[in-house]
């Protein structure tokens, strides 16, 4: 199973440059008659930033692109239950979605509360300001 970096996704994604997307799309489609790809945690957290930052995608639309490839049984995520506790804390806090995985991360290994200096992202259940 082949693992996909953020700039293949993003160029599939956002098809701001002709023949990257065209690449990114038939490696993709060629992958995903095979086997499934493999999208590691740094890539999903790589993949908000990128959208957000460089691509001024809005937070919903954000989610909705994260759920659509969470739904696709071709793609299989690094640590798939915590993207999608973090995607839900995101819809529902004004935090990173960065500092949403951390805690997510922690709660589905049980290790919680995870202790932060982020007066923003203490507020997010699950996390403790360290103060």
């Amino acid at each position: 199973m082949p693992a996909i970096d953020t700039n293949v996704l993003v160029r599939y994604l956002i098809a701001d440059d002709r023949k990257q997307f065209e690449t990114a799309k038939q490696f993709i489609e060629e992958a995903i008659t095979n086997e499934a790809l493999f999208i590691p945690v740094s890539v999903s957290v790589e993949l908000e930033w990128v959208l957000r930052s460089l691509y001024e995608v809005k937070k919903a639309m954000i989610i909705t692109t994260f759920n659509r490839l969470l739904e696709a049984r071709e793609i299989e995520f690094q640590e798939e239950s915590a993207i999608e506790i973090a995607l839900s804390l995101y819809a529902d806090n004004n935090a990173d979605f960065a500092d949403c995985l951390h805690i997510a991360s922690a709660q589905t290994q049980g290790r919680v509360p995870l202790v932060t200096l982020d007066r923003k992202a203490s507020r997010i259940e699950g996390a403790k300001l360290l103060v």
